[in-house]
């Protein structure tokens, strides 16, 4: 009998995100986020407060109250009433009314909790979601962390909710790139940026995964996160909802996210803020921005952009927004590296000439799911003769790096960069910027261009045209590859009139007559 090879268990995220999935039945993946990640942060915030209600009750002779609102306050927990609370809620898993249950739950969380105030779903009790699959999928939130200390079940459910808007949003394909920038596109930002402190900025924050990815990075790199403080706008109020719970479920002050429906160009709810580090991934090649109203705007330092296309209104805001040292990275559109049209191709060569650019990254094709739109990165210094800031002079030059042979598809239509790619491009530019940095230009993969080869080149800024071609297409042995073609074709006409012979022999034994 054949050794049967041991079946590796998949990550609890994947089986849990199937199981879901399973329950799903004829809900849309738009609105079915909604419901399970509603469920997830629910049972984080009940988590959180379970715990330390047993803790004040344990101190309950030294004068503690767990029913007093103002002890969780103290602690930055939420309160969560007696009727919202998970364990109340699962009791009632199997009841017909369990929607009315969750959205009387949430109701009642909003009141309680000033901040999360038009924040929580309430689609629970909805025809379309049979009442069975909700006590179900009551059941499969309430099983993650079980068995985990309750100081673990808060990552875990932060990781499970972030696994989550990913999975939702390769779900909804198209729409679910509004929402969410992919994890390893982020990640690559802030490998890139390296956030450790101050102030993080993103004026079109979606659902926060920029934010969540820049603690992350303070984190693991054995940083403090209250050194870091976040402010963030987001025009889509669905949207803005998933990055409040995100933020939240992940111990992030959302305070400064802020919501409105005129967006950050018409309604700039940070209007004095000057950033540290702005990270941010805007809405590509937007041609209904507002523009026409704001053709003496004082963010447009560097020329006025045309009200066709929103990419270099988004760079100037960005700009505007920067502190004296603030760095910036962000994603745009590829066509923004070579266009000329309605005054673009001049806005582009005065941050050029300002020394505002540092470093272009050429991303591969199909990494985002909302568009098919060839994308870069942008990277922004106001400080690039380094002063103070233990960077080198740079002032000069502009680092070119094209990573379109990168990353690797996770399906048909969608790319990824592996950790490897992260690291190599991160690294690339860190070497580059470091004073301490042993940087070498990379045929085919990255170089070091003067800002006098810039402007040789009418300032487009485009990777390919500096990096050149890889070294092995430089060494191509003609006389050896065409040997090569040459022996290949050899044997496969060899091939071809064996067939024939074969082919023959059976259509003359098909004619012979039956005897």
């Amino acid at each position: 009998m054949p050794k049967q090879k041991p079946t590796q268990e998949e990550p609890l995220e994947k089986q849990l995100w199937k199981a879901a999935d399973k329950l799903r039945k004829n809900i849309d993946a738009a609105e079915y986020k909604h419901i399970v990640l509603g469920l997830i942060f629910l049972k984080y915030i009940s988590d959180a407060f379970e715990e330390l209600y047993a803790k004040l009750e344990a101190e309950a002779a030294m004068g503690a109250d767990p029913e007093d609102r103002d002890e969780y306050k103290a602690e930055n927990v939420f309160f969560v009433p007696k009727e919202a609370r998970w364990s109340y809620l699962q009791a009632r898993a199997k009841q017909p009314e369990i929607g009315k249950f969750v959205d009387e739950a949430m109701d009642a969380i909003e009141k309680e909790n000033a901040s999360l105030k038009g924040v929580l779903p309430k689609v629970f009790a909805r025809q379309n979601l049979d009442p069975t699959s909700l006590g179900e999928l009551i059941d499969l939130v309430g099983n993650i962390a079980l068995g985990d200390a309750k100081a673990r079940s808060a990552d875990i459910l932060g990781h499970v909710f972030e696994y989550f808007l990913g999975e939702f949003a390769l779900a909804e394909g198209k729409k679910g790139g509004q929402f969410y920038t992919p994890r390893s596109v982020v990640e690559l930002l802030v490998e890139m940026l390296e956030p450790y402190k101050g102030r993080v900025f993103d004026p079109c924050c979606g659902s926060g995964g920029m934010f969540v990815q820049s603690l992350k990075f303070v984190d693991s790199h054995a940083g403090k996160v209250n050194d870091i403080s976040i402010y963030g706008q987001e025009s889509n109020q669905t949207t803005w909802r998933l990055a409040k719970m995100n933020l939240a479920i992940r111990g992030i002050d959302s305070s400064q996210v802020k919501w409105n429906n005129e967006g950050s160009f018409l309604n700039n709810a940070h209007k004095d803020l000057k950033a540290d580090y702005i990270i941010a991934n805007p809405p590509f090649n937007v041609s209904d921005w507002g523009g026409d109203l704001l053709r003496t705007d004082g963010r447009w330092q560097y020329g006025t952009p045309p009200t066709g296309n929103a990419n270099f209104a988004w760079m100037q805001h960005f700009i505007y927004h920067l502190a004296p040292n603030g760095q910036a990275g962000v994603v745009l559109a590829k066509g923004a590296l070579t266009s000329k049209s309605s005054g673009e191709g001049e806005i582009r060569k005065a941050l050029v000439e300002a020394r505002l650019i540092d470093c272009i990254v050429n991303l591969p094709a199909k990494l985002f799911l909302n568009t098919q739109i060839p994308a870069c990165l942008w990277f922004m210094n106001r400080n690039r003769k380094g002063n103070g800031s233990g960077f080198r002079d740079r002032s000069n030059e502009i680092l070119f790096i094209d990573a379109r042979n990168l990353g690797h598809l996770i399906n048909r239509r969608t790319r990824e960069l592996s950790a490897e790619d992260i690291q190599k491009i991160a690294e690339t530019y860190h070497n580059w910027r470091n004073t301490d940095g042993q940087y070498e230009d990379i045929p085919g993969f990255c170089a070091a261009a003067p800002i006098s080869k810039v402007a040789a080149l009418d300032y487009v800024l485009t990777p390919g045209r500096y990096v050149g071609l890889p070294d092995e297409e430089d060494d191509f042995n003609f006389a050896e590859r065409f040997a090569s073609l040459k022996a290949e074709l050899k044997a496969q006409l060899q091939e071809e009139a064996q067939l024939n012979k074969i082919i023959a022999e059976n259509l003359a034994k098909i004619k012979m007559p039956i005897e």
